[in-house]
């Protein structure tokens, strides 16, 4: 088995020569298991591009799809993000003019979570790890500042042995 990882365009090419030298599909398959296991296209999958090579259609790139256009880009959302990191989900999708689960998908898919009402990256970026370990050192040079503490001593309750019931106790206070 060989360390080298072929991506689809490049198994579809060699389908394609299959296809050229009259093989069929199942037989190329086996081919494909044998020469790169797992990253093997799939039976279903070679029969389906066999097809189009018998209907003379070479062309070995994705098709453009068909659906719903985009509402907005991920820069925008990351914009926002970097404006005020604190907006929740709904005025996001106000700003945007879309349904909060859309812009949840989308900060998902950005790898962005939500930590004490504040976006974050799930995985921190260089810029992130250096302002924090900024912020750290800021409060880290300041000393806390506490006031003056008072202690009071009663020395009446050291007594040995002194049993108060009730408003007794209080009257000794």
């Amino acid at each position: 088995m060989s360390k080298f990882l072929p991506n689809k365009v490049y198994l579809r090419g060699i389908l394609l020569h299959y296809s050229i030298q009259k093989k069929s599909a199942a037989e190329a398959h086996r081919i494909l298991v044998q020469t790169y296991g797992d990253n093997a296209l799939s039976d279903t999958t070679c029969r389906d591009w066999f097809r189009r090579f018998k209907n003379n259609d070479f062309q070995l790139e994705d098709k453009e799809r068909s659906g719903a256009p985009t509402k907005f880009q991920d820069k925008e959302l990351e914009q926002l993000l970097d404006e005020d990191p604190s907006q929740t989900l709904s005025e996001l999708g106000k700003i945007l003019q879309v349904d909060e689960s859309t812009v949840s998908k989308r900060l998902k898919g950005l790898g962005m979570i939500q930590k004490q009402r504040h976006w974050v990256p799930y995985e921190l970026k260089p810029r992130t790890t250096a302002s924090t370990a900024e912020k750290k050192r800021f409060f880290a040079s300041h000393r806390i500042v506490t006031g003056d503490e008072k202690w009071i001593h009663y020395p009446w309750l050291e007594a040995s042995s002194l049993y108060l019931v009730g408003s007794a106790w209080c009257n000794l206070l």
